[in-house]
C-alpha cells in the first residue's frame, strides 16, 4: 500500500510543479517582453544618437569651411591693404600710419618690404616711430627658443 500512496501523491506533486513552472514561465515571458521593449528603445536611441552625431559633424565641417573662408578673406584683405600702403609714397603713407594705433600700424609695417617700412617710419614723428618699433621688436619675444 505504500506504493499506492506514493503513486497517488506524485500526481499532486507533479501538478504543483507544473503550476510553479507555468507561473515561472509566465514571469520569464513578461521579463523577456520588457527586455525586448528596452532593446527596441535602445536601438531607437542609438539611431537618434547616430543621426545627431552626423548632424554635429556636418555642422562642424560647415563651420570649419566658414572659418577658413573668413580667414582667407581677411588675409586677402590685409594683403591688398598692405600692398596699397606699400605702393603709396612714404610722404603720403606716413600721416596715415601716424593716425593709426601703434599696434595696428606695426602689423602692417611687419608685412611690408623692409625698405618701404623704413621709409614710412622715417616720415613719422620720432615718438610714434619708436612706439611702433618697440612693438615690432617685441612681437616674438615670448616665442620659446627651445
Amino acid at each position: 500500500m505504500s506504493t499506492e500512496a506514493t503513486d497517488c501523491a506524485q500526481p499532486a506533486d507533479i501538478a504543483e510543479v507544473l503550476e510553479a513552472l507555468e507561473a515561472r514561465e509566465a514571469r520569464v515571458a513578461v521579463r523577456e517582453a520588457a527586455v525586448a521593449d528596452r532593446m527596441q528603445a535602445l536601438e531607437l536611441a542609438e539611431v537618434q544618437v547616430r543621426e545627431n552625431l552626423a548632424a554635429l559633424e556636418a555642422a562642424e565641417a560647415s563651420l570649419e569651411a566658414t572659418i577658413s573662408a573668413a580667414s582667407t578673406a581677411a588675409e586677402g584683405d590685409l594683403a591688398r591693404l598692405t600692398s596699397v600702403y606699400e605702393n603709396m609714397k612714404p610722404k603720403e603713407a606716413s600721416p596715415l600710419f601716424a593716425a593709426m594705433d601703434p599696434q595696428f600700424a606695426a602689423g602692417f609695417l611687419a608685412r611690408m618690404r623692409p625698405d618701404t617700412a623704413a621709409a614710412i617710419l622715417a616720415g613719422l614723428d620720432p615718438a610714434t616711430a619708436y612706439s611702433i618699433s618697440v612693438i615690432l621688436a617685441g612681437r616674438n619675444a615670448d616665442v620659446p627658443t627651445k
